[in-house]
């Protein structure tokens, strides 16, 4: 009997041991000190960001109204004030992951005390358990989830609700979201036709998902940047970097850059200058 009752204790004891490894680990009190941080699971922490990776709001050209809007609902929160949810969405490369870690830092320089928290898409389950330790805090919070979009298959996009709706909790008056996606309505169009033209009841089939994107109450649109813009925004990069190039020389390689990439926006802007302050031996 004594060898038995060893056996089941060593058998109970290894039971509680596997629990313990698949449950997630507390996450520790955070220290909220920094000004950015991350949002990891498994074991769940919030872990501050020493350096951001951002330019300053001077450098964004071409999205002047998405910058005015955002930076003044930006405001509206961090005083306390009613705020909304923003879903930035549009083409890819013009800015809008730049705006709304630009718009953070101008904030904060006004002199108001707003964090910022990256949350990924595949982390999207585990919302809850972070909104639980940001609601105790005494800050206000920027939660950014950046390249936001779903298949239609994907269930991530409930956990997102929680955010958005808050639940039965609401959601909490310190934490707002900010969300960057290619895409308006978050899942791809002919996902959306095709759900629609196979459905009993069409009207019904993905409004769910598309009302998804309904639920930010701003929508600001980011559209492919003139030439004339393109130029602009690199020519700003030389000048906030003292890179001196005549404006023929600069426009000429812009434009043949610009050429062999297929494509123009901030982004390509900003390789191009890359290339250029290398072959001027300025650091950036």
């Amino acid at each position: 009997m004594a060898v038995g009752s060893m056996r089941m204790s060593d058998t109970l004891l290894r039971i509680a041991e596997a629990l313990e490894r698949l449950a997630p680990a507390a996450c520790p009190a955070p220290d909220f000190s920094a000004e950015a941080f991350a949002w990891h699971t498994g074991p769940d922490r919030l872990e501050p960001v020493a350096k951001v990776s951002r330019v300053d709001i001077g450098l964004l050209i071409g999205v002047d109204r998405a910058r005015d809007t955002l930076w003044e609902n930006t405001r509206y929160f961090a005083r306390g004030l009613p705020a909304n949810n923003a879903l930035l969405w549009g083409a890819r490369g013009m800015g809008k992951s730049s705006l709304v870690k630009a718009i953070h830092a101008a904030v904060r320089a006004e002199g108001h005390d707003l964090k910022i928290v990256e949350l990924s898409r595949e982390d999207l389950p585990s919302v809850q358990r972070l909104l639980a330790h940001l609601r105790k805090a005494p800050h206000q919070f920027i939660l950014f989830c950046d390249d936001l979009s779903f298949s239609h298959d994907d269930q991530h996009y409930k956990s997102l609700k929680a955010v958005l709706d808050g639940g039965i909790e609401g959601r909490p008056d310190n934490v707002l979201l900010y969300a960057t996606s290619n895409r308006r309505h978050l899942m791809p169009r002919d996902m959306i036709e095709n759900e629609r033209s196979t459905a009993i009841t069409p009207g019904e089939a993905v409004e769910e998902k598309v009302s998804l994107s309904d639920r930010f109450g701003l929508w600001l649109g980011f559209h492919p940047c003139s030439q004339d813009e393109y130029l602009a925004m690199i020519r700003g990069y030389a000048d906030a970097y003292g890179v001196a190039v005549g404006a023929d020389t600069l426009r000429a390689e812009a434009i043949e850059w610009q050429a062999t990439r297929g494509s123009r926006s901030g982004r390509v802007a900003w390789q191009f200058f890359c290339d250029l302050a290398a072959r001027h031996g300025v650091s950036l």
